[in-house]
């Protein structure tokens, strides 16, 4: 374990929020260990945060104060460990402020312990694929890179905006971890194995980037998938959701002989307008990739559906690429990648009908990505509502969709987009005599997987979409996809 700019040892730590993720668990861990005195607070009952509390189940010292949060316990806490979903102007927090605690969190303790180099990636929609994608690749061409000393410093074919300049860079690597927003393992618990000539690629979201920016952090390589509304029921604009993002290139340290790395989405309007904002810093390198960058012979051998993935592997090559792996090196590694869970995943074909699971499509965008990697869907939509837009969401069904089987609040306010667009298209075509998407609302997932397997006929696409939250009726978007995977393989039985 590096030198700690944290002495938990005899302290009181408040970790504020236990959450269903694993991040509070991960924290309470990692200060155990240190030696704290942990308390939980969570506004969340103990029945909602049980498998969290069943996990910590190896440590009866900690107290939990669930249900609501105490403002005694925030003067009297050394240390406060926040949740990424709690807003930084929370007003326990500003309590714990007045009071002079350490405020901190599971994301800004990793990095400023972390001997290795940090590799970030963030987006509205696809980090997580990406994410995966790039470690995978990285993990599979693994010490084929070498020491370069003053290289020209070319993350990618893509096109780069400086002259060349000339730095010390390694492409020489031992491990490489995979970790962050995608919950596929914690952070914390895993610093004592991860050493200086590691790799760490993270799926980073926009409250971890805020939370990073208390502390002026960001990864030494920065790469932004894309930018559409999200978490608008957080940041009431879109403008203040792409501020929170853009931190992830501000806060990366510039240096000549060691430049930061900043990577954007050509095909992105906003990513472009970044691209041409800090390409003119020293110190930085700026790299822009598309998917004109994936040549036939890369594609034909990429596994995964859609012109959305297509982008996802374009960023993931742009990285790695920095590490001097080559064409024939991804396209031997890339056919053994699999989909990740709840993203595009074939859950099953039956008599001739494919079932796939994109529950983590929360946004109308994400739900749109996935209309178009099929034709002629039917799509099962709608949950929790985050005050986005679903007027671009309803014109997409209307032309691509089969059939929309919406469920959760926010099935209404679908329904109502996708007929504003049949009623527009009435009107400019009198003559139109095809009905068009059938829309359905139900009561549950279960009932519109029971509808979806009776419209369905040899050669459909059911697609669980959802371009919502899940808050409304699961615990998470990983139980929605859970319960949508056991629900299609029961139609086997």
């Amino acid at each position: 374990m590096p030198d700690r700019t944290y002495d938990f040892a005899g302290k009181t730590v408040l970790v504020m929020g236990l959450g269903r993720f694993g991040g509070g668990a991960d924290v309470t861990e990692f200060a155990i260990k240190a030696g704290a005195k942990v308390i939980i607070t969570d506004s969340a009952s103990r029945q909602q945060l049980s498998e969290s509390i069943e996990k910590l189940g190896k440590y009866p010292g900690i107290e939990y104060h669930l249900g609501r949060h105490d403002p005694t316990d925030f003067e009297k806490a050394d240390v406060v460990i926040a949740n990424p979903a709690v807003p930084g102007n929370n007003k326990f927090l500003e309590i714990a402020r007045r009071a002079n605690k350490l405020i901190t969190s599971q994301i800004n303790i990793f990095f400023e312990l972390c001997p290795a180099q940090i590799i970030g990636i963030t987006g509205a929609n696809g980090k997580s694929t990406t994410t995966a994608l790039t470690a995978h690749l990285l993990r599979g061409t693994r010490g084929k890179g070498r020491e370069t000393s003053k290289k020209h410093v070319i993350a990618s074919k893509a096109k780069q905006s400086q002259k060349k300049q000339y730095a010390i860079r390694k492409t020489q690597y031992d491990n490489v971890w995979l970790s962050g927003n995608i919950g596929n393992q914690p952070l914390l618990t895993i610093l004592d194995k991860i050493k200086p000539n590691d790799l760490v690629v993270l799926e980073l979201s926009s409250f971890q980037i805020e939370q990073l920016a208390e502390i002026h952090k960001a990864p030494k390589i920065a790469l932004l998938t894309n930018l559409t509304p999200n978490h608008l029921d957080r940041y009431g604009k879109f403008e203040n959701y792409c501020n929170a993002k853009e931190n992830i290139f501000k806060y990366q340290k510039l240096d000549k002989s060691h430049p930061a790395v900043s990577i954007f989405n050509a095909e992105d309007k906003i990513a472009a307008e970044w691209f041409e904002k800090y390409k003119k810093e020293s110190g930085r390198i700026c790299l822009q990739f598309s998917t004109k960058d994936i040549s036939e012979n890369i594609r034909s051998v990429f596994p995964l559906p859609g012109r959305a993935n297509l982008s996802n592997l374009a960023a993931a090559i742009a990285i790695v690429r920095h590490f001097d792996v080559d064409d024939e090196s991804i396209k031997n590694t890339l056919p053994e990648f699999k989909a990740l869970p709840h993203r595009l995943e074939l859950v099953e074909e039956i008599k001739g009908v494919r079932w796939y699971n994109d529950s983590k499509a929360t946004t109308p965008d994400g739900a749109i990505t996935a209309l178009e990697a099929f034709e002629q869907p039917i799509i099962i939509a709608g949950g929790y509502d985050k005050n986005l837009p679903f007027d671009e969401f309803g014109r997409k069904i209307a032309d691509k969709a089969k059939a929309a089987i919406l469920i959760g609040q926010t099935a209404p306010k679908i329904a109502e987009a996708i007929k504003n667009v049949q009623m527009s298209l009435r009107a400019k075509r009198s003559n139109l005599k095809t009905q068009g998407t059938k829309i359905e609302l139900v009561n549950s997932l279960a009932e519109a997987v029971t509808l979806a397997d009776c419209l369905a006929e040899s050669g459909d696409i059911v697609l669980l979409s959802p371009a919502c939250a899940s808050y409304d009726m699961f615990q998470n978007y990983e139980q929605r996809g859970n319960e949508f995977t056991q629900l299609v393989k029961s139609l086997k039985k």
